[in-house]
């Protein structure tokens, strides 16, 4: 038993080690370039924290890490801290006009946004490049299950069902169905459907659920059962990569609101165990796939370093963000308490999403089941 699970740990830990290794590379490479722009020499760029285990200086003296622990990495800019924090003798080797903290806050602001936006970039590309080459994911308007007790039962659809036409307007997509079932709440809606070699006129009452504040939306009570893929040409896989990006952020927004207000629970946040684990499941599922995860990260990695949270990007813009309405810079103690309340907060969630993992893999139950 224990020999089959070793091919099992490798392949998801080499899943893990690629896809988080892509998304920091791709983010910090972003704060490099813009930074180099900038005018700001580069001490630093790590993939992976602790002890490295390669190491190369470029010709531009800047000096290139790949460490043991791959959770993260960072680019060390020059002159990163403000004058007053280092000593005579470290100010005395900055290089004249190629520090960081001499910029002007435009220009500083640019190299930390730099990061989050190269990793929407990066799922831009990544989606452009499944739907010239794979396909974009075509969801189309068949019936895969009838809920039981739903309007769908009750009407008599079937699984199987192709609907063609929603109260005479014609359906393309599963899209379609939601789109017009939603705006019509307790609605008598006449459904086109092609079932077999024949097609039958299904009258259908949609049900109405409450989406708070007395906000009414229809429901069916389908799920969809068929995809199509639909290969795009280039400028228009482009076109769909950015849509396809914009609707993951708003999709994740969404959830993380949901989470904050109470409307949805916090189970479904995962840290990294969660995230190694996917790694290796979609893995064996192909490359489509593969890259596909890694897009849907890299937006995820792109929000949440620009939450407001210091420590974070978010958290670095906002003071400058400051900074630039005051003319002058938050006052350093201000910012290390806010640096603390910061890591405070990251490390809380980190501990509870991994918590959420262990409980996710069962390790409570079968540490309950041993001791029961």
């Amino acid at each position: 038993m224990a020999f089959h699970l070793i091919p099992d740990f490798f392949r998801t830990a080499a899943a893990f080690v690629v896809v988080l290794g892509v998304l920091v590379f791709v983010h910090e490479l972003g704060h490099y370039l813009v930074a180099r722009w900038r005018g700001v020499h580069i001490e630093a760029f790590s993939i992976g924290f602790g002890r490295p285990i390669a190491t190369w200086t470029d010709r531009r003296g800047t000096q290139w890490k790949l460490a043991w622990l791959p959770l993260g990495g960072y680019v060390k800019l020059h002159g990163q801290e403000r004058p007053e924090e280092v000593s005579d003798e470290v100010r005395q080797g900055w290089m004249a006009g190629r520090t960081f903290h001499e910029k002007p806050v435009g220009s500083r602001a640019l190299v930390v946004a730099a990061g989050p936006a190269a990793n929407f970039l990066l799922a831009i590309v990544l989606f452009a490049l499944l739907f010239a080459t794979a396909g974009r994911p075509v969801p189309m308007p068949v019936v895969g299950e009838v809920i039981a007790d739903t309007a769908a039962s009750r009407a008599g659809l079937q699984s199987g069902d192709r609907v063609l036409a929603i109260d005479g307007t014609p359906i393309a997509t599963f899209g379609d169905i939601q789109r017009i079932v939603t705006a019509h709440p307790a609605a008598a809606l006449s459904l086109l459907v092609q079932r077999g070699a024949e097609k039958l006129t299904l009258p259908v009452t949609t049900d109405a659920r409450d989406e708070g504040g007395g906000h009414l939306v229809g429901q069916l009570g389908i799920r969809g059962g068929a995809t199509a893929f639909e290969t795009l040409p280039p400028w228009s896989a482009i076109g769909a990569g950015v849509t396809q990006t914009w609707d993951v952020t708003v999709e994740t927004v969404r959830g993380v609101w949901q989470m904050i207000s109470g409307r949805r629970g916090t189970e479904d946040l995962g840290g990294p165990l969660r995230i190694a684990q996917l790694s290796g499941q979609v893995a064996q599922l192909g490359l489509a796939s593969l890259i596909s995860f890694i897009a849907v990260l890299s937006v995820n990695l792109g929000l949440i370093n620009l939450f407001p949270i210091p420590i974070l990007d978010g958290g670095h813009l906002l003071f400058y963000l400051a900074e630039a309405v005051r003319g002058r810079p938050i006052p350093k103690r201000a910012q290390e308490y806010g640096f603390r309340a910061g890591f405070a907060l990251l490390v809380g969630l980190f501990i509870f999403a991994t918590w959420n993992d262990l409980t996710h893999f069962g390790l409570f139950r079968w540490m309950a089941g041993m001791i029961g």
